[in-house]
């Protein structure tokens, strides 16, 4: 079925807290989405933000993200009261901040766990969730204690998650250890009120996992097995990508490798269980970096880039299949993209899951690329106007060559280079792609200052907030006609004048 969506995360949401919350704002996003005929919504990682504010960055690929909690939410239910939150200054509406909102969150939310009273369901999901839940609250809880140090730089008995030392630790924290799991609760009591209503409105949301996972969370520090550590649980060798022609040394993520063998030899059940976690918290899933199943490249710890490494090979279908056997056929997208080799074509075929499709690589002037409309081979696949990582679209036309432009104008049917931004949304409307995709910043018109991030760098992303006015009936029927144009029309809209 051929439809539509946009992308934007739950952060750059606009409203008065200094990021966006699951309440009033994001449901007032669905509705837009639905006054537009759209039936995607699409988000980025919702886990916790650690290391360099990244969502892909996280100090577990279980726990949601405290800072979109709803303030006014926990006010209806008797948890604040009206001045503990509204009298604090949350920074400027346009762009969050995430050392603010660092020390002033939690200092909220510790007055509404003084209020709280534990009831059956909230024994109820602690024990549905004890899985990740224990631990990650103790992990939290040990943070804490040690001012925000790495696991890694703990007292030796808690660095190697000792048995007699970490007893010890839920019996000193535990008080703590119940704030981190009433934050739990909060959160994702408000994230399924969130879904439901998104979801009556027929629009599914799309979720993101990335597929490695960061050295300073609770994964790492209770299961080092499963990754590429020494006896004293230092990485051998990390994450990134080789250097191309965007990036002359690389790109050094720096995230713990897996050991694929330790995992399949149980039959992948960590990953079975990621998938199956996301897979009901999210409507579909898109997994970050699936190049990386079937091969992977290594980086020796310790580099500072990522020009000397190496390619090993991944888990390949033996993953997949065995998802599908536990799982089911789950709604699964692959991002494909980087240095994609015939393997990894084979890989994404024979997965059955849908690639991506980039309108911001595909003009290349001698018309080849994969990525332009003409080009695509197949509809199972999803085209991108652009994706967080990339420039918004005006900002990317301020950047492409005289020579791009003369193309893009030529293979648009357009005079200006101003039109570009427009017209490679329609672009990716009307391709033959099952699934068309925008940010929000595109349909905006947005430029540079609303990029979400710049792949490799620290500082500065992330940031970006909607103004609280964007969201416009003009601009709704805009996106709705374009829709319903090249046939990908999720409902009709209760009230709509043709």
């Amino acid at each position: 079925m051929r439809a539509s969506g946009i992308l934007m995360h739950i952060s750059s949401l606009p409203g008065k807290y200094g990021i966006g919350k699951l309440g009033s704002e994001a449901r007032a996003f669905a509705d837009f989405l639905h006054k537009a005929g759209q039936k995607y919504w699409q988000i980025l990682p919702v886990t916790p933000t650690s290391y360099g504010d990244s969502p892909y960055q996280s100090f577990s690929v279980n726990a949601g993200n405290p800072y979109f909690i709803d303030l006014e939410t926990l006010e209806a239910d008797g948890l604040l009261k009206n001045m503990e939150y509204k009298r604090i200054s949350w920074g400027e509406m346009a762009a969050v901040d995430y050392s603010l909102l660092y020390n002033k969150v939690f200092t909220v939310l510790r007055k509404a766990y003084g209020r709280f009273t534990q009831d059956k369901d909230f024994k109820a999901f602690c024990e549905e969730n004890a899985s990740w839940l224990d631990n990650y609250a103790l992990f939290m809880a040990l943070k804490d204690a040690h001012d925000g140090a790495g696991w890694y730089e703990w007292e030796e008995p808690l660095r190697m998650f000792k048995a007699s030392a970490v007893k010890a630790a839920r019996q000193e924290y535990e008080d703590d250890i119940g704030f981190y799991k009433f934050i739990q609760y909060e959160y994702f009591k408000q994230w399924r009120a969130f879904k439901v209503y998104v979801n009556s409105l027929g629009i599914d949301i799309i979720g993101d996992i990335p597929i490695y996972v960061a050295y300073d969370s609770v994964e790492v520090w209770t299961k080092p097995e499963y990754f590429l550590l020494d006896e004293n649980k230092t990485p051998i060798d990390v994450a990134g990508c080789p250097p191309d022609v965007f990036t002359a040394k690389g790109q050094l993520w720096g995230n713990p490798l897996y050991r694929w063998d330790v995992m399949e030899a149980e039959g992948f059940k960590w990953w079975i269980d990621r998938i199956r976690s996301a897979c009901s918290t999210y409507d579909v899933v898109r997994i970050d970096h699936f190049r990386g199943f079937e091969s992977y490249y290594c980086i020796p710890y310790g580099r500072e880039d990522a020009v000397i490494g190496e390619w090993r090979k991944g888990p390949d279908m033996k993953l997949f299949k065995e998802v599908k056997k536990q799982l089911g056929d789950c709604r699964i997208i692959a991002e494909d993209l980087g240095f994609i080799t015939k393997k990894v074509a084979k890989l994404l075929k024979a997965s059955g899951f849908p690639g991506m499709k980039v309108m911001e690589f595909a003009f290349d002037p001698s018309g080849e690329s994969d990525y332009l409309p003409h080009n695509f081979k197949s509809s199972n696949c999803v085209c991108y106007t652009g994706t967080h990582d990339n420039e918004t679209l005006a900002g990317w036309v301020g950047q492409i060559s005289r020579k791009e432009k003369k193309f893009i104008r030529e293979y648009l049917n357009i005079r200006r280079n101003a039109e570009i931004p427009r017209a490679v949304i329609r672009a990716a409307w009307s391709s033959t792609a099952d699934t068309a995709i925008a940010q929000m910043q595109d349909f905006l018109e947005l430029g540079s200052e609303a990029r979400m991030n710049i792949p490799s760098t620290l500082g500065g992303n992330w940031q970006w907030r909607m103004s609280s006015g964007a969201l416009t009936d003009k601009l709704a029927q805009e996106i709705y006609d374009l829709t319903r144009i090249y046939g990908r029309l999720a409902a009709k809209p209760e009230a709509k004048n043709d």
